[in-house]
């Protein structure tokens, strides 16, 4: 099998995206650097498990950027192309996750340009899997998450209505973990403008989640 089939044959599973943590280690642990190592030495087995070391975090972050499962399946098959076309050029004294991120948005910009423009309708990655998964849990536990999914998936929805540079900004900054520096190298950009963006950003979310609740409530008042 070539090296693209087994690239693309692989499964981009997206069922445990909500148990993934938020705070994402730049830090290359020495197994990992090793795998690095042989893959760049065109070792396929290593390569893989690289890909299992990144699948997740590379499928959410496509996910989050594109809006839709399909660009997001097709996105994340060719972030692993290209990680594996210009692995050899990786320096392992650079954080690994965050050159990966860099490829990541690089392919989401490509895809977004040819079908024009950004998703800005969000579709969860839960699928209503979460909040079902509340059923079991006692009551006050259940309104409980059943609140936080319902104001995560708000916060998700305003997200994707952000332009590209603030959406990839608070996407890195926020739901990452990347420190301000990080996401400007990432992002090939200055820790000023990063800050800015960010700050555009969460302005634009407290806007978006702010008329979106005041509408709710106006609706439950015209329904008593």
């Amino acid at each position: 099998m070539s090296q693209a089939a087994t690239i693309e044959a692989h499964e981009f599973t997206v069922a445990s995206e909500k148990r993934l943590p938020e705070n994402i280690s730049t830090q290359i642990p020495e197994s990992l650097a090793r795998l690095i190592e042989r893959a760049a030495a065109g070792d396929m087995v290593a390569f893989e498990e690289i890909m299992k070391h990144s699948e997740k975090r590379v499928m959410r972050m496509t996910w989050r950027m594109l809006g839709n499962e399909a660009d997001a399946r097709d996105a994340a098959q060719e972030v692993f192309l290209r990680v594996y076309k210009y692995l050899g050029r990786f320096k392992q004294d650079q954080p690994f996750f965050a050159w990966v991120y860099q490829i990541t948005l690089n392919v989401c910009r490509d895809i977004a340009r040819k079908r024009q423009q950004y998703n800005t309708q969000f579709i969860s990655l839960d699928n209503g899997n979460e909040a079902a998964s509340v059923i079991s849990d006692t009551q006050a536990d259940a309104e409980e998450t059943l609140i936080r999914v319902q104001e995560r998936e708000l916060m998700l929805r305003a997200i994707a209505t952000l332009p590209e540079r603030e959406r990839a900004a608070i996407l890195l900054r926020d739901l990452e973990g990347f420190s301000t520096d990080e996401v400007a190298h990432i992002m090939r950009s200055t820790a000023t403008t990063v800050r800015s963006q960010i700050s555009s950003a969460r302005q634009k979310i407290r806007v978006y989640c702010g008329r979106y609740l005041k509408k709710r409530e106006e609706r439950r008042c015209d329904e008593l």
